[in-house]
């Protein structure tokens, strides 16, 4: 059977107490938006409608780069949610498959889950997702008769026999577009918030002889972002989930709980990751590389053997190859360091290419932007720059050749050269007994005044 997607995602979020839609926060990097598509494609859905709302083209634009093809559907009026699920009918027409709905702010949903609903919907018209929380608060109730999901009550309208039932619902539904579009036409608003709600779908289509039924999902499933605390919390089951898949696939984390992991970190099998040491998005470590701790890397890939840190920053652009060193308090951008190249301490490598075997001495900068433009350098296979070496780029230092410590290097060096661009030393014989002594003669006749 095709699927469509419905995703939620025009609600601000008042309390997160933010001038951004609540939906563009991050979890582990990307957008809970984002989250909740990706969870989508578990099902291979054949289209797919956002609803926002009026004003909302960043949650567009967020949709678009996670989803190209998405339509977006504007709800001008926020009238609850199954008024929002009407919006996406235009994009729906003439489709004759499933329409399963997600929430842009319920990031965990697993894709295992919606399969299940997507299989349950051979027995039944109408397949909810339902969960047993530890606490079951104020959620609506799902009143069931064995398989059959009778109907959902919103706790405010639940009596103390409904409020005893411990399955709750999450709001995810799944129902064929030619029944839900017609039954949510037929909505009506609730008296106290004139809203029209998606629950009330379930006993509308029941009273015309369709089944309703339950699949159940596990409690940190639904976990809905709708403060900074959620949103916290929301991260820290993000990073578990990601910690504990990274010691299942055979990464070393010798600190787990200090690690934290981008929604895309992808990590082979025998690295190592010492504590402290943050991923942004993009990066991807090969088998048998180390991050030491306290290093920062986004946007960048780690070949194996290679070693990072500590206390390193890979920035977008940075490529290592095998057996790289990158050491403590360098910061790489930009820039690929081929096999066995090596940066161990207090540098800078932007904007560059370095050559299989070279080394890069303490305090080397390479001084890629002139205030408007980013420029090049390229130091070839082999070279030696001496400790706190400036390349002015653009500038190429060539295979093999050298730079002496301290040297200003504004000019290209041909392979196998060496080049030195520093003052001649001058020494002064006794000059600095005497300036000292002269100083501390002019300090005490200030202090005596």
């Amino acid at each position: 059977m095709a699927t469509a997607l419905v995703i939620l995602a025009a609600g601000m979020g008042t309390r997160m107490r933010s001038d951004r839609p609540k939906v563009l926060h991050e979890v582990g990097g990307a957008p809970l938006i984002a989250h909740a598509l990706r969870a989508g494609l578990a099902l291979a859905p054949e289209r797919v409608v956002v609803v926002t709302g009026p004003g909302m083209e960043d949650v567009a634009a967020a949709a678009h780069e996670e989803w190209p093809e998405a339509g977006i559907a504007v709800q001008a009026e926020r009238l609850g949610t199954g008024h929002a699920v009407a919006q996406a009918a235009p994009f729906l027409q003439g489709f004759e498959g499933d329409v399963v709905v997600l929430y842009g702010d319920t990031p965990f949903v697993r894709p295992a889950t919606l399969e299940a609903m997507s299989a349950a919907r051979a027995e039944a018209e109408v397949v909810v997702l339902g969960f047993e929380p530890a606490d079951p608060a104020r959620y609506g109730r799902l009143v069931t008769e064995g398989e059959d999901l009778l109907r959902i009550v919103e706790w405010k309208d639940a009596d103390a026999g409904e409020r005893a039932i411990g399955l709750c619902n999450s709001g995810v539904l799944a129902a064929p577009a030619p029944l839900l579009f017609p039954l949510l036409d037929r909505l009506e608003p609730a008296a106290a918030s004139g809203e029209y709600y998606l629950t009330d779908v379930v006993a509308l289509a029941r009273a015309e002889g369709a089944r309703a039924t339950v699949v159940r999902g596990a409690e940190e499933e639904m976990l809905g972002v709708n403060s900074r605390a959620d949103l916290a919390a929301a991260e820290a089951a993000f990073q578990a989930r990601a910690r504990a898949a990274a010691l299942e696939t055979g990464v070393t984390l010798t600190a787990p709980e200090t690690v934290f992991f981008a929604h895309d970190t992808v990590i082979g099998r025998d690295a190592i990751v010492e504590p402290h040491v943050v991923f942004g998005p993009g990066v991807t470590v090969e088998t048998g590389a180390t991050i030491r701790a306290f290093s920062h890397l986004e946007g960048a890939h780690v070949s194996r053997g290679a070693v990072v840190g500590p206390y390193a920053r890979l920035r977008p652009g940075a490529e290592l190859g095998e057996e790289v060193r990158v050491g403590n308090f360098v910061e790489v951008k930009s820039a690929t360091l081929d096999e066995g190249a090596k940066v161990n301490h207090l540098s800078y490598v932007g904007d560059a290419a370095v050559g299989a075997g070279a080394n890069l001495g303490a305090g080397t900068v390479t001084c890629n932007y002139d205030g408007v433009a980013k420029h090049r350098t390229e130091i070839g296979a082999g070279a030696f720059i001496g400790s706190d070496t400036m390349l002015v780029a653009p500038v190429r230092v060539g295979a093999g050749a050298m730079t002496g410590s301290g040297s200003v290097i504004t000019e290209d060096v041909p392979d196998a050269a060496l080049a030195l661009g520093r003052a001649r030393q001058v020494t002064k014989p006794g000059l600095a007994a005497r300036l000292m002594q002269m100083l501390r003669e002019r300090a005490g006749k200030t202090k005596d005044r």
